[in-house]
């Protein structure tokens, strides 16, 4: 299989916001499309696994406009035509996404799912190897991994949760709360989308709210000059220690948003604590008591999509990944954007430029290490 693999200097997965930047930021430092040169020196192409652009924004649910999302932040020398702030973001975004490919063609495949990524050998200055379904396999000299987390639900395990006789479903599934009017609706987490959803849901359905820890509600704001550098600082040092992913409020706290305070308003901002077990007809309460629900709405997040890379072993045993800026510590040649302190739309944004650098850096290392200062590069 990996003697008819296509090559690539760089194989970057995923074309959501990280991956868009970065392949921009490959472009303007002169690495050109594997698909049209293949023979170049420094090439580059992008895999995606949607079938259009957009991303994960595609696949949000219904009622989240563009008045309501976390912040969206310009691609790279691309600003956006200002729009509706009723437009659902799963319609406004893609269509920017799609604009900006036409402005700045990109080596961009899709449908494409990568299935796995290897090493040709144990030698640090050789080529990883990926698989997918579709586009065959590509060797690459660098990956740049830019799969968000949307196809990675976080879903607890809770006892007796096979034996819910009612629907069940993650944030990832919820389209509108039309679904379910009139119904007993338990909201699990304690994120921004739990609280966006919650305030929806209960406005025609019965809801009651649980989370894990006691929510904590930033009554003065969020400054993102002040505490945004700060919750950057703190996430940077937990990715460079190799810490486990933790969620972006855990790190900032909730804020008094106007879907909040309607929430509040509404009555349903009263937190339980989370439920002990699940029986057919609802769930038990910490203090043993039963409550009945039709539905479970899983608001319980996303963790990073990187399955993919689990055949390079890049955790460690706490089940985190050690990062010093964009690249794995133990394994330089793969960069993970959009991922730990790049998970904003900012953020993302220059960690796609990051990445870029780096391999820039190390192609030239690598060029003159192979070649001599004064012959021409030849790619391998």
């Amino acid at each position: 299989m990996a003697d008819n693999a296509r090559s690539a200097t760089v194989v970057v997965i995923g074309a959501g916001q990280a991956g868009l930047s970065a392949g921009f930021h490959l472009q303007r430092r002169g690495f050109v499309s594997a698909l049209d040169e293949p023979g170049a020196e420094r090439t580059f192409v992008i895999l995606d696994a949607n079938p259009e652009p957009g991303g994960a924004w595609q696949h949000r649910w219904e009622s989240l406009t563009m008045a309501t999302v976390n912040g969206i932040f310009d691609l790279p020398t691309f600003a956006r035509t200002p729009g509706s702030d009723d437009e659902p973001s799963r319609d406004a975004v893609p269509r920017y996404f799609a604009a900006f490919e036409r402005a700045h063609p990109l080596p961009i495949v899709r449908p494409v799912r990568v299935l796995d990524v290897s090493r040709v050998d144990d030698d640090p200055r050789g080529e990883l190897l990926v698989r997918t379904d579709t586009a065959g396999v590509w060797r690459a000299s660098a990956i740049i991994n830019a799969t968000g987390t949307w196809n990675n639900p976080l879903l607890p395990s809770i006892p007796g949760q096979e034996t819910f006789a009612g629907h069940q479903l993650h944030t990832r599934d919820y389209v509108s709360a039309e679904e379910f009017a009139g119904q007993r609706v338990a909201v699990v987490g304690g994120g921004i989308s739990a609280v966006q959803q919650l305030e929806e849901i209960s406005r025609t359905a019965q809801t009651f709210w649980y989370t894990r820890r006691e929510p904590v509600f930033l009554e003065g704001g969020f400054d993102p000059e002040v505490e945004g550098r700060t919750t950057i600082a703190k996430v940077i040092a937990d990715v460079e220690a190799g810490e486990p992913a933790s969620s972006v409020v855990s790190y900032t706290g909730l804020g008094w948003s106007s879907y909040a305070i309607a929430a509040r308003d509404r009555g349903a901002l009263v937190r339980r604590p989370m439920f002990t077990a699940i029986e057919p007809g609802g769930v038990r309460e910490a203090d043993g008591t039963f409550t009945p629900v039709d539905v479970i709405l899983w608001a319980t997040g996303f963790r990073a999509d990187l399955a993919h890379l689990d055949t390079l072993g890049l955790r460690n045993e706490r089940g985190g990944i050690t990062m010093r800026g964009t690249q794995v510590a133990d394994e330089p040649r793969i960069h993970l954007i959009g991922f730990g302190p790049s998970q904003s739309t900012v953020g993302a944004n220059r960690a796609g430029r990051d990445a870029a650098r780096a391999i820039e850096k190390l192609e030239l290392g690598r060029s003159e290490h192979t070649v001599g200062p004064r012959e021409p590069a030849v790619r391998r």
